[in-house]
């Protein structure tokens, strides 16, 4: 078991054919990650290694549906890229961009809420449940399957913590980078609560 998402998650990439967002399309499907689509405005029928690219999250959805999406999208265009999500029916969003202006945060969360869906970060490093679903840009190697959860605010301390439960052989369930900017999606407690119902999981590290 693991939370948010797992081996059967659909996920597309926002910004699929960018430097950020195509290197990590690279290592996502390099975990195993079932990417089923990307979107780029203007960059439709292009691929990036295998996976199809759409002008918009509604043509990706129509043929490849898919409950995530992961954004590597600039700040001043985060906002709508986030709505675009939503209103095209995804149901976690996890926000790789940082600086994300506050009014626009404040707005994306708000639009989120109304809408139930679940938003990681914005400047988040991303969650991974081990051996299933990597969404975000956290290392490959470092990700052994266990009973420990994670979840932090901190990518460097993340890394380390997963990276010494994989070398003790205890491994991790899921882990959830809560995101660095001013305003997020995910509190602790709304972590602490899906870990708590997940009978896989049976202690969590939670960091500052």
């Amino acid at each position: 078991m693991a939370i948010y998402i797992n081996q059967s998650t659909r996920v597309l990439v926002q910004g699929i054919t960018g430097r950020q967002g195509s290197f990590h399309t690279v290592q996502m499907l390099g975990y195993g990650t079932n990417l089923v689509g990307g979107v780029s405005p203007g960059k439709s029928g292009q691929a990036v290694k295998g996976v199809p690219v759409y002008g918009t999250v509604f043509e990706a959805m129509e043929e490849e549906p898919a409950e995530a999406s992961v954004l590597f999208i600039p700040a001043p265009f985060a906002r709508d890229a986030a709505y675009e999500a939503i209103d095209a029916g995804i149901k976690i969003l996890v926000i790789i961009t940082e600086n994300i202006p506050l009014h626009d945060a404040l707005d994306i969360m708000e639009y989120a809420r109304q809408n139930e869906v679940v938003v990681v970060g914005p400047n988040t490093f991303g969650l991974v449940s081990s051996g299933q679903c990597k969404i975000g840009i956290m290392p490959n190697r470092i990700f052994i399957p266990g009973p420990v959860g994670v979840v932090s605010r901190s990518g460097t301390l993340s890394y380390e913590i997963v990276g010494n439960l994989s070398a003790a052989g205890l491994g991790t369930s899921t882990v959830v980078g809560m995101g660095g900017d001013r305003v997020v999606g995910l509190s602790f407690i709304d972590v602490l609560k899906e870990f708590e119902k997940d009978q896989d999981t049976e202690a969590v590290v939670l960091v500052g």
